[in-house]
């Protein structure tokens, strides 16, 4: 049986990443794509880890290659997903979280209709700024540039299947831990998972 592709996205500073760490770490039936880049690493950032850190030349012939799964032009620089890190874990059967922007969605429900998308969004305009400096990672024009993309991104939301606002951040891990558990248990999907089952359970007396 097939894996459930996961996308989640959100601006910058929403805290994505921590919450589907978060959840990662209390769900060992999903596996998380690390995404390639062509921008620098941040402090801390770890190259495999975090990102595949890679040119911006090496990015585009990657791209030339049809090497990606989806890939997009975010902050002025490149970021996407290799085709590698999806399709073989998805046909092995097991579930895959992309942690992308609201553009790479775009492209991964064009290819996957069934994929099951989350938005995450601040509780306020300055509680996401101030997420933001408080990573310390960024400079004052950097910054200043995600803020002012931040409102082109949230106003995407409506693409998703689900909205979480991180008001609260274990709330918002156990929501986006509640939304993995649920869409295993979709009719469609559980009908696969158990057709053994579902079929004697049908059968003639």
């Amino acid at each position: 049986m097939r894996g459930t592709l996961f996308i989640v996205a959100a601006p910058s500073g929403a805290g994505k990443s921590s919450i589907v760490n978060a959840c990662l770490a209390r769900d060992a039936n999903i596996s998380l794509s690390i995404s390639f880049t062509s921008r620098a690493p941040r402090p801390g950032e770890r190259h495999h880890e975090h990102y595949h850190f890679v040119s911006a030349g090496e990015f585009e012939r990657m791209v030339a290659a049809g090497d990606f799964f989806e890939h997009a032009r975010v902050h002025g620089d490149w970021k996407g997903t290799a085709r590698q890190s999806v399709e073989p874990q998805l046909a092995a059967g097991r579930d895959v979280l992309l942690e992308i922007d609201w553009q790479g969605a775009a492209q991964v429900r064009a290819k996957v209709p069934e994929a099951v998308s989350v938005f995450i969004l601040p509780p306020s305009r300055a509680a996401l700024e101030q997420r933001m400096r408080a990573r310390g990672q960024d400079s004052e024009a950097v910054i200043a540039q995600r803020l002012a993309a931040a409102r082109e991104e949230m106003s995407h939301y409506g693409e998703f299947d689900y909205v979480i606002v991180n008001e609260v951040f274990d709330t918002a891990v156990a929501q986006m831990c509640t939304i993995l558990q649920a869409s295993r248990l979709r009719r469609e999907v559980q009908a696969q998972r158990h057709a053994g089952l579902i079929a004697t359970l049908l059968a003639d007396a």
